[in-house]
């Protein structure tokens, strides 16, 4: 009977694990915006609840890469910023394709255009 659970078991693991590779993350383009001055950074990724999460943490904690972008969030703190998705990028039927940075530069290149009339891009 020992034997018969730790089978389901292992099984359930192999089952799981297998589950989590298939999963397919929310990928496409967010943007994080200065309430105050406009100023935006926009950030494509394929996956967007973690690279948000990530940017959010880095920026509260003082790491984040962009400079300038931090240094503003240090001087209005969170408050004065909106982070949200612009666009989603759906996956190709072809369930083969696992690199999805070609068309996520792509899909940053049209936002830049679009912002770029209004708002001002934080160097990159």
């Amino acid at each position: 009977m020992k034997w018969g659970i730790a089978v389901d078991s292992m099984d359930r693991k192999k089952e799981l694990k297998e589950q989590y590779k298939q999963m397919k993350t929310e990928m496409g383009i967010f943007i994080v915006q200065n309430k105050i001055n406009n100023k935006y950074l926009l950030v494509p990724t394929q996956n967007l609840k973690g690279m948000i999460n990530r940017v959010r943490f880095q920026l509260n904690s003082g790491g984040h890469p962009n400079r300038e972008l931090q240094a503003e969030w240090n001087e209005f703190r969170e408050d004065s910023f909106e982070i949200k998705i612009l666009e989603t990028l759906d996956y190709d039927k072809d369930e083969s394709k696992t690199d999805y940075s070609e068309e996520l530069e792509i899909m940053k290149i049209m936002w830049t255009e679009k912002l770029s009339e209004n708002m001002t891009g934080y160097n990159s």
